[in-house]
């Protein structure tokens, strides 16, 4: 990926930080568009001198996806939205991408779909997914299509948000306690990208399954958080009624549609995964010590749970 031009297409968000610094050291070019530019400045130091560019882009906005793209070698798309206007950025901008890459002569698109991506899906962020994945195939049939389960990290809306309940009282409700899932590394997810870039040509038109090495399910999560930052409630694992009558009303945690998104398993089945990309997934257990501890009562010099 020596000096080519990949544009990050919402660069400089959680996965895209990640993302972008597999690329820089690979030696790419990056450029990164989203709607709000200076929002993204920071990923600058991570560049050499002209390493790395800022345009301002709107995926529902085509024009701007047209000039973003312009003269790029690979195009990455990590936008989408688990609220808002579903149908205008899962889906059609997912096509306004992809349109854009091919009237480019772009080599390489990878878009960043979901596990959970289905035309029948109970969620509309499923359902616009998959509509947004079907798309990107007629637009670019090439498309290399990523599907991640809940993706981890240091700065993610995911085990921080979970731990910081844990350790809120001294009763924790959990919703959905058998659903299952496979969270993955975010530094697993950008090896995958800088992966399929380093040899599109094997990659090309595959849709990959990105989860990670633990299944788990919501219980289990919860459980396996509260000896991680040493808390020790009373989990009471909520009946279905009342987890919909909570995601109904106004303010509070989950949303409509993402209690719909917990009706079902959130897990590879069948595809290939990292494996198939070089990849070797990191336990939950392996990483995400090294930011939970905040969560402990008293920092790192809390002590854990026996």
């Amino acid at each position: 990926m020596k000096d080519k031009l990949v544009v990050l297409i919402g660069g400089g968000g959680f996965v895209g930080r990640y993302v972008a610094q597999e690329l820089l050291a690979a030696g790419a070019r990056v450029r990164i568009a989203q709607r709000r530019p200076r929002d993204a400045w920071f990923l600058k130091p991570l560049g050499d001198l002209g390493q790395t560019q800022f345009v301002a882009a709107d995926v529902t906005r085509p024009d701007s996806v047209v000039a973003a793209v312009a003269g790029a070698d690979a195009v990455i798309n990590l936008v989408g939205v688990l609220k808002g206007d579903f149908d205008a950025v899962n889906a059609g901008g997912a096509r306004n991408v992809a349109e854009a890459a091919r009237a480019a002569g772009v080599g390489t698109l990878i878009h960043f779909s979901a596990l959970g991506a289905e035309a029948d899906s109970a969620s509309a962020y499923g359902r616009t997914k998959a509509a947004g994945e079907a798309a990107v195939r007629q637009a670019f049939p090439d498309a290399i299509l990523l599907r991640p389960s809940f993706i981890f990290g240091r700065e993610d809306q995911f085990t921080n948000r979970f731990a910081a309940m844990v350790g809120m009282g001294p009763v924790v409700p959990v919703l959905r306690a058998d659903v299952r899932f496979q969270p993955v590394y975010v530094v697993d997810v950008a090896r995958a990208v800088a992966a399929a870039l380093a040899d599109p040509e094997a990659h090309a038109g595959k849709t990959y399954a990105l989860a990670g090495a633990d299944t788990l399910t919501m219980a289990g999560l919860f459980r396996w958080l509260a000896g991680a930052t040493g808390h020790n409630p009373t989990f009471v694992e909520l009946p279905d009624a009342i987890g919909a009558l909570i995601a109904a009303l106004p303010g509070t945690p989950i949303t409509r549609d993402q209690w719909r998104m917990l009706q079902a398993d959130n897990v590879a089945g069948d595809l290939p995964g990292l494996a198939a990309l070089g990849v070797v997934p990191t336990p939950l257990a392996t990483a995400a010590p090294a930011w939970l501890v905040r969560y402990r009562r008293h920092g790192r010099f809390g002590k854990l749970a026996a």
